[in-house]
């Protein structure tokens, strides 16, 4: 369920199972309805949703985004006897809410950031001013990868809270807001499978949200990916397992929550260690279409085995070489952006690229088109980093859109080090 690049990644890697699974999204793109029957349910229908599940004798759903994951889509899909990967809406409340994750954090002594919780502005001003710059406002609802503001200033900070809590620019997710002390070096994101206390922890891979090369601009949904991150080292992937991956399964185990899916932990390599910076509920977009196809388990089974409570004990194995994905975005986005320009896809693609559709749809003379602010992952594999950027963002060149940009630094930071 969902209608995204990272739902596009999904619906490849569990079609291509050996099981051979029949495979339906809703609603999909124009990209996925190549790979499997659509249907125009939006996901934030959870009647609707459950209704084409029981209809179309769904046994497994995936549910990709978080929308529906917080209207409580797993929960009614349960109450259907349909299995499900995805977090119930108790579980989904860790992304739907940051503040109910802070305080989950800080009540578990789970490394990350002093902040303070507000839903007036006149206190959280107090609190600005008694912190220091640059420094983190964020929205505490969903806001679609947009409601963080890193403010390099105290009046950037104070302006970014009076939208959010006076002028209401994320609706109700921003009527409370997260001033968190800005954290600062290099940032990882973290995917876990969770079932209750079992886990599986998938490869590593590092996120350029940034609309602007030299990570510049105002924060998108994400606009690209690499995996795995040489900078997450074999002695710091056991440390963060050991102070962050382990202590927050159990810590959402002791809130009472049963978790069934993606735990996807954000975190910042500080010179202190690793700390948190937010919990996601769902696979990251666009960290799903970099880890999915370096995965050589099934991932059909693996996610099975989390939604049936048969997770504990399973072995994950991985491909060789390196993994990069290149969003596509519409000129303008994350702001204002034209949507419905013809987009042209070489029909042939290098061995080892995959271009997976987010912000697509047909037209009525039936030409590809543009329908969303980020449009295209250009996904790449290959032995070594260099040549996986090589292929996406030559591939990116050879895509024939009005509209098109895309950051042509992903990966830059890694490909430095090397």
């Amino acid at each position: 369920m969902g209608a995204g690049g990272r739902e596009h990644a999904l619906v490849r890697a569990i079609a291509a199972s050996p099981a051979r699974p029949r495979v339906i999204c809703a609603p999909g793109n124009a990209g996925i309805a190549l790979d499997a029957a659509c249907f125009a349910v939006k996901v934030d229908d959870v009647r609707g949703l459950v209704e084409l599940a029981v209809r179309e004798k769904a046994g497994f759903v995936v549910v990709g985004p978080e929308v529906p994951l917080s209207l409580g889509l797993a929960d009614r899909l349960a109450e259907a006897g349909i299995p499900v990967y995805g977090p119930t809406a108790a579980g989904a409340r860790l992304e739907a809410s940051k503040t109910f994750t802070k305080q989950v954090l800080i009540k578990h002594s789970i490394p990350t950031a002093a902040a303070g919780i507000f839903s007036e502005t006149g206190p959280a001003i107090d609190y600005l001013r008694s912190r220091p710059a640059p420094i983190v406002v964020k929205a505490d609802g969903l806001a679609a990868g947009k409601g963080v503001v890193v403010a390099a200033t105290r009046g950037e900070a104070e302006s970014a809270v009076r939208a959010m809590i006076d002028e209401g620019r994320f609706g109700k997710g921003g009527s409370q807001v997260l001033i968190e002390d800005c954290l600062t070096g290099e940032e990882t994101s973290i995917l876990v499978v969770v079932s209750g206390r079992d886990y599986v922890i998938l490869p590593t891979s590092q996120d350029h949200k940034r609309i602007g090369d030299g990570d510049t601009g105002p924060n998108t949904g994400g606009m690209g990916a690499y995996s795995p991150a040489e900078v997450v080292t074999a002695e710091l992937m056991s440390d963060i397992e050991r102070r962050i991956v382990r202590p927050s399964v159990d810590a959402i185990a002791a809130e009472g929550i049963f978790f069934c899916g993606t735990l996807f932990i954000g975190i910042m390599l500080t010179a202190d260690g690793p700390m948190v910076l937010e919990f996601n509920t769902r696979f990251g977009d666009p960290e799903t279409q970099a880890v999915l196809p370096r995965l050589a388990s099934d991932v059909l089974a693996l996610l099975w085995a989390a939604a049936t409570r048969n997770l504990g004990g399973y072995s994950l194995q991985t491909r060789p070489g390196h993994a990069i994905c290149v969003v596509i975005s519409a000129k303008g986005y994350p702001e204002t952006y034209p949507s419905g320009d013809p987009i042209e896809i070489p029909a042939h693609l290098p061995q080892g690229v995959q271009v997976l559709h987010a912000g697509t749809a047909r037209d009525p003379s039936g030409r590809l088109v543009t329908s969303g602010g980020r449009v295209l992952g250009v996904t790449a594999t290959a032995p070594s980093l260099r040549e996986a950027a090589s292929l996406a963002y030559a591939s990116c060149e050879a895509i024939r859109c009005s509209s098109k940009y895309y950051r042509r630094d992903i990966g830059a930071r890694q490909l430095r080090r090397a």
